[in-house]
């Protein structure tokens, strides 16, 4: 007779959850695990650039982006501004977008080490009222979900929703939506929207400019806009006016077609001017 000793149902229990655990990793928490590794490496990237911007230049591979006339007319009032600038990168709704948020933060972060002193980097639900009023602020990735920015009154002409952008005052032959699609085969391309809205602060005071999109391409063709000295030209070239200068305050909308989540074609679509003294109108009324 032959006696064994049998696993207590505390044994059999770990048995089984190391049995269920190499299930489980990779089809699910090795790719969360990923994005949050690939979201945090930006972020320290972004963070090194911005507080080490002399090493950063000295260890740059490349020739950082000349400031351009037209770089220089869309950033002139954040960058000669003495506000400090809190760059803040919206808050991961999900992997896709955060991995964009992420992304854009880093390129933001290179365009941005050498050119302004007093840069904070900070996270949605980090970013506190009295930061909103104090600073300007560069907002990076989707409004939705991130109360302190829009908590900020606004009346907005344009406004990013979930599967696209809507245009709330359509002009004659404008759509009133203009609707993201996804790539239906290999080899197709997807098409986003990205909408860049430069609005005055609080209080009309400063200045809040928000970089988003629904899709990791849309962030970062927002991003690349107001960073890359050609698409800056064209940019440019839409929101001047009869006059010849490019409004401080405005809303431009982008369609981005990409692959494997890189854009590779940028075009303008629509823009609106916004009038500070209608913002600083909706706040006084509230």
């Amino acid at each position: 007779m032959l006696f064994e000793e049998r696993p207590t149902a505390e044994a059999e229990s770990s048995v089984a959850l190391a049995e269920a655990v190499p299930q489980l990793v990779p089809r699910r928490h090795l790719r969360v695990m990923a994005w949050a590794a690939g979201v945090v490496t930006a972020i320290l990237l972004t963070w090194y650039l911005a507080v080490h911007p002399a090493r950063a230049q000295r260890e740059a591979a490349g020739v950082p982006v000349p400031l351009t006339a037209e770089l220089q007319q869309l950033w002139s009032p954040i960058l000669d501004s003495s506000r400090p600038l809190a760059v803040c990168i919206a808050t991961p709704s999900t992997s896709s977008s955060s991995a964009g948020t992420a992304s854009g933060a880093f390129l933001l972060g290179q365009f941005l080490a050498s050119r302004k002193q007093h840069l904070l980097l900070t996270r949605g639900d980090l970013l506190s009222m009295p930061e909103i009023m104090m600073d300007n602020v560069v907002f990076v990735g989707p409004v939705a979900g991130n109360h302190q920015i829009e908590a900020v009154p606004t009346d907005q002409p344009i406004a990013l929703e979930p599967g696209g952008v809507r245009n709330r005052n359509p002009r004659p032959g404008e759509p009133s939506f203009l609707t993201d699609h996804a790539a239906q085969g290999s080899g197709d391309t997807d098409e986003a929207y990205a909408l860049i809205s430069h609005t005055p602060g609080l209080y009309g005071n400063g200045d809040i400019l928000s970089l988003s999109g629904n899709r990791i391409s849309s962030v970062m063709a927002a991003v690349q806009a107001l960073t890359d000295a050609t698409l800056a030209r064209t940019v440019v070239s839409h929101l001047r006016t009869p006059k010849g200068n490019v409004p401080r305050y405005f809303q431009l909308v982008l369609k981005v077609k990409s692959m494997d989540d890189m854009p590779v074609d940028i075009a303008y679509v629509l823009h609106r001017e916004v009038s500070q003294a209608r913002q600083t109108a909706v706040v006084a009324s509230r």
